[in-house]
Order: C-alpha cells, then structure tokens, then sequence
C-alpha cells in the first residue's frame, strides 16, 4: 500500500479528509521548499504535491508560471529535486507526489525516473498533459501493481462519462478533480457544480477524490470537503502567491494549519 492510499485510509477512519499542498519545487530556492514541506507537514498538511519547474507549462496560472520560472533561475532539475525527495525521507514520511508535463520526465529517461523516483520515496505522479490514451510508454515504464508510482489523473467538468470510467481504470491514489475549465489561480467561489461533478466521479471509482484549481481558502477548503464531499482538497497558488510575497515560514505555516481545519467535519 502506498503512502497516498495509506493516508486517505486513516484519515477517513478519523472522519477527516486530507490537505494536499501544492509547491513548486525551488521557489526560491530547493533548500527552502524542503524546509516547507516539513513545516507544513508539521502544520497539518496531510500529502505534498512538487511542481517540477517547466518552461512552458499547460494549465499553470500566472502565479505558479512565475514559481515555475524562479524555480528553473534557481537551478531546480528534476535530479535535484529527487535528491531533495531522498533528504526529506531521512526525517518524514509525508506522502510526496511530483506534478509535471510529460516532457521533462520523457528528456529524464523513463525507466531511470521511475527507479530514480522510488528510491528516492516519491509516492505518485501527476502527468498534467499525457491522457490514458497516449500513456503506453509510461505504463510500461511505470506498470500498475504495489510497488509503482502511484498514478494521479486529471478529470475536469467537461469530462464525460467515458472518460471517468477511463481514469477510474487506468488511475491509481486518488483522482484530481479541476473544478473549473481553464488555468490554476486563487478564486473567490467555487463552481455552484461541484457537487454534481464530484458525485459522478465517486460512482465510477473507489478511489478517492481530490478537488483542486480555485481553492484558495479555509471555508473553500470547506465547501469542498463538507459540501461536494469530495475526500481531499488540493491548494496551490494561494501558497505559491504567499511564498512570491515574502511570507515567513511561520506565517506560511500558520495558513496551512487554518486550511486543515477546513477539512475536519466537526
């Protein structure tokens, strides 16, 4: 059992649902991302979600485009970034899944990211432009079982049935529901769908369901969990847009830890 599945596990045992925080990995500096993660971790987030610093990213937003970008000026490859997942494992478990497009991991060498990867203790991998269809070379580096990297897919409100049913068989930790069409970016409310979306995608799967784009707030958080019951809550740019303004870690902290409570239903 994966770290992933594993956490969904007990924190529905305990009736919550998780925190996953997107960073981008080397914004500012890799040595301050890995000092985040643990005091996020400490904070309350329940699953960490890297970004891999990329030049022309797909559905990126113009806060986390210009992570990305301070990302590569600082230096961030994808071998450090492993290097750095290697250093976290030697003080925490936290679950860790990397987000990328296809490209800097196909550059990488497939089958050495994937052993790469897990020694390091990267849990799963979200492949934000790479679909069930055109994944043959993935899956075969990466084939299903217990011991693969757990394998995120991305479903959006325009998906259609077959398609859920698609990443309900091909998926693997939980599924990324988008709750909107377009780019990532804080917003001020939720779709008045979600709820909709979300119970579609639960009569599919039993894996559960992750909610992310837009969410940027503890009673969004909220929404997610107590209204769409949805089994996660993913917030991105709204950290992002914290870490750019100058945040300490304390405060950055202190935000996380007002997120988790969103996710508790008492």
């Amino acid at each position: 059992m994966s770290r992933i599945t594993d956490k969904f596990q007990s924190l529905k045992a305990q009736n919550e649902a998780a925190l996953i925080i997107f960073l981008t990995a080397g914004d500012p500096s890799l040595e301050k991302t890995l000092e985040l993660v643990l005091a996020f971790e400490e904070a309350g987030a329940d699953v960490i979600e890297l970004g891999v610093p990329f030049s022309d990213p797909l559905a990126d937003g113009p806060v986390i485009q210009a992570a990305s970008q301070r990302g590569l000026e600082s230096g961030t490859t994808v071998a450090r970034i492993l290097e750095g997942v290697a250093k976290l494992r030697q003080t925490s478990q936290i679950p860790l899944l990397l987000m990328t497009c296809y490209n800097p991991i196909l550059q990488y060498g497939l089958e050495r990211f994937v052993v790469e990867a897990k020694t390091a203790g990267v849990d799963g991998m979200l492949l934000s432009d790479l679909p069930p269809e055109e994944a043959g070379d993935w899956t075969a580096a990466n084939p299903p079982g217990p011991a693969s990297l757990n394998n995120i897919l991305l479903l959006a409100p325009t998906s259609p049935d077959e398609r859920i049913r698609l990443v309900a068989e091909n998926g693997s930790g939980f599924v990324y529901c988008v709750s909107r069409t377009g780019v990532t970016g804080q917003r001020d409310a939720l779709p008045e769908d979600l709820t909709q979306l979300v119970t579609r995608i639960k009569a599919a799967t039993t894996m559960p369901v992750a909610v992310g784009f837009g969410v940027s707030s503890r009673d969004h958080v909220s929404t997610v969990i107590q209204g769409a019951k949805a089994d996660g809550a993913v917030v991105g740019s709204a950290v992002v847009d914290r870490i750019a303004s100058g945040q300490s870690v304390a405060d950055l902290a202190a935000f996380v830890r007002e997120l988790k409570r969103g996710t508790r239903s008492t």
